[in-house]
């Protein structure tokens, strides 16, 4: 079992290479003359490496899952990687279809973000838990991550949209969002960073907080240093005091690291975004648009929509119908209203109205490349904040 995990580790880190060296070649089309939708040298050698990268990853989540002896999307380093994987299939798929060369430019950041979010968490196999040693455990996961990875590239096509369309010549709202969206793409790149500069260092710091069993003390374990503490925590290793402790309103397991984690990101993100605007001098949206004329805005209307298109009955079908199938068979009832199935019907609500005000009402270009925007916004909500923050039956990813 060793060996294949090490393979398949190995695979994953070729994968990840790939994607990247993708993308540089994807950011060349952008010099070549009218080559937004032909093909040119540059955009073949992209989306072949792209489609050699995810065939790398397919082999690291088949010998993983050898290794394993289920379908490697347990937990939440298996589920966010299984994700970046059909991020990636998603768009060759439509890559193929719209030959569209500024889409890979936005998207396979994205996928490499996910990717290097993923390496974040516990890397180790480890022995399901009663509740998830099921066949749903495949459907169900599998083609939730498909569909919203689909859904992702509606947001990656309605965002260069954005970007090219709304003019950024003078303040607006519209260009106040575009930045917003921006520093949070930073934010998830500060997670990365700091979370890996200091696992590198071996950092660690030790608190002490009260037991549920009386009496008793848990250690909490800090891989970052403490801005904020734990709730009603005690500093026990040779590190700085956190300037203040976390909010009792903060649930859920370790919610004292999690939530410090979370402040370290977005400050980081607060650098990064800082460090690009001095470096650039204008707002960032600003300094892209120049390289996003040649892209048709016709075009990237209809992928944002056909993805929608696509993603939203997968979505449905895995989110919620398999979902509740499985729900019956581990907790007994279809529906429970735990934090995840919430924003499962959130998610299904918001792109349902998608498409109703998109076909009936008529919402194209700029209002549905929002709406692509926005439902990606609650995707990454329901990844990161209710899988990590909010506490209930499926804390265990």
């Amino acid at each position: 079992m060793g060996d294949l995990y090490s393979l398949s580790s190995n695979l994953l880190f070729i994968a990840f290479v790939l994607y990247l060296t993708a993308t540089l070649f994807f950011a060349a089309t952008i010099r070549d003359k009218d080559a937004q939708t032909t093909r040119t040298f540059s955009s073949r050698i992209a989306i072949s490496l792209s489609i050699l990268g995810f065939l790398s990853q397919l082999g690291y989540f088949i010998t993983r899952w050898i290794a394993s002896h289920h379908a490697p999307v347990s937990n939440m380093f298996e589920f966010v990687t299984f994700f970046g994987m059909m991020l990636v299939f998603a768009f060759i798929i439509l890559y193929l279809i719209y030959r569209l060369n500024i889409l890979g430019l936005f998207t396979m950041p994205i996928a490499l973000l996910v990717i290097a979010y993923a390496s974040m968490f516990p890397k180790e196999i480890s022995p399901l838990v009663p509740s998830l040693k099921s066949n749903w455990l495949h459907i169900h996961v599998t083609t939730v991550a498909l569909g919203e990875a689909i859904l992702a590239v509606s947001f990656a096509s309605g965002l260069i949209y954005l970007i090219r369309q709304i003019d950024q010549t003078r303040k607006s709202k519209q260009t106040a969002w575009l930045e917003v969206i921006i520093y949070s793409l930073f934010s998830v790149l500060g997670y990365i960073v700091i979370t890996s500069t200091f696992t590198a260092m071996n950092y660690q710091a030790s608190f002490e907080i009260p037991s549920e069993t009386q009496g008793e003390v848990d250690t909490v374990e800090y891989r970052v240093p403490p801005i904020s503490g734990p709730s009603s925590g005690t500093l026990v290793s040779d590190t700085m005091q956190p300037l203040f402790e976390t909010p009792s309103w903060f649930k859920g397991a370790n919610a004292g690291v999690k939530f410090n984690t979370l402040i370290w990101a977005l400050l980081t993100g607060v650098a990064i975004y800082l460090l690009a605007r001095l470096i650039l001098r204008k707002r960032i949206a600003a300094a892209i648009q120049p390289l996003l004329k040649k892209a048709n805005p016709d075009l990237l209307d209809e992928i944002s929509y056909r993805a929608v298109a696509i993603g939203f009955p997968i979505f449905t079908l895995g989110g919620l119908i398999f979902a509740m199938i499985w729900a019956q068979q581990a907790w007994d009832r279809f529906w429970g209203w735990d934090p995840k199935e919430v924003w499962a019907l959130i998610t299904f609500f918001f792109y349902a109205a998608f498409l109703h005000l998109r076909l009936s009402r008529g919402w194209h270009g700029e209002k549905s490349a929002w709406l692509a925007v926005g439902g990606f916004a609650i995707i990454m909500f329901n990844l990161v904040a209710v899988n990590l923050i909010l506490a209930g039956l499926h804390s265990y990813a």
